[in-house]
C-alpha cells in the first residue's frame, strides 16, 4: 500500500522545465534580468514544490546552460539555448 503520492517535481529536469516556464512567463527587465523571486514564489507557493526541488531544478537549468545566475544570486538571465526552448 502506498500512503503518499509521488512528488511531481522530484525529477530535477521536470522542476527545471517548470522553472523555465515561470521565467518565460515573466517579462524580463533591464538587460534581460529575471528576478529570482519571480521564479521561486510561483514554484513554491502555487505549484507546491519543495525548496529542495526548487534548488535542484534551478541548478539543473544552470548546468544545462538554459539560465545564468548573477553572482549576487538576485536574478537570472536566459541563455540562447534557454530561449530556444520556447521558440
Amino acid at each position: 500500500m502506498k500512503l503518499t503520492a509521488d512528488r511531481p517535481f522530484a525529477d530535477p529536469e521536470k522542476a527545471a522545465r517548470r522553472l523555465m516556464q515561470h521565467a518565460h512567463a515573466f517579462e524580463p527587465v533591464q538587460d534581460g534580468r529575471i528576478y529570482i523571486e519571480k521564479l521561486n514564489e510561483p514554484f513554491l507557493f502555487v505549484d507546491r514544490g519543495t525548496p529542495a526541488e526548487y534548488s535542484t531544478g534551478l541548478a539543473f537549468a544552470i548546468e544545462r546552460g538554459w539560465l545564468t545566475m548573477h553572482e549576487s544570486g538576485t536574478f537570472v538571465r536566459f541563455t540562447q539555448s534557454g530561449s530556444d526552448l520556447f521558440a
